[in-house]
């Protein structure tokens, strides 16, 4: 079997989207994805709201903290996601050619449990079949 796929989900605070993101590709793509998070403008502490929103769906929290970009600089990287504008704008270059792809979610930083809850599922509906697609994984990976 190949090594896994390193995917690095980056976003400016690493405290919401980027967070969820990194939960829901390793739970649903763990065979073939190593998924990774990072900000370019780091919070101090992941969001309440996302990790009740996982908690929900029963995958773990547990370890989840905010990542400086620099933390992971240096990982091998096979694709970045940008899940926001400003991460996109920002996006470092690395050492070598790194395919990237941009899908931009809401942001529910400072809103009620529902909106992280609804940004979940949109990262679930549209952002694991995109991750699915770039890294040309089959429908089960």
């Amino acid at each position: 079997m190949q090594d896994k796929k390193t995917v690095l989900v980056l976003c400016t605070g690493n405290s919401c989207r980027s967070q969820m993101a990194e939960v829901l590709l390793n739970h649903a793509l763990g065979a073939s994805v190593r998924a990774i998070s990072a900000g370019t403008s780091p919070g101090a502490k992941v969001a309440d709201g996302a990790i009740e929103a996982l908690k929900l769906l029963g995958l773990p929290t547990a370890g989840l903290e905010p990542k400086d970009l620099n933390a992971v600089i240096d990982t091998p990287i096979d694709l970045v996601v940008t899940v926001c504008d400003n991460a996109r704008e920002t996006c470092p270059i690395f050492l070598r050619p790194v395919p990237s792809i941009h899908l931009p979610f809401h942001d529910p930083h400072g809103e009620p449990l529902e909106s992280f809850i609804q940004v979940r599922d949109d990262l679930r509906n549209r952002l694991i079949p995109a991750v699915r697609a770039a890294l040309e994984l089959g429908a089960r990976a």
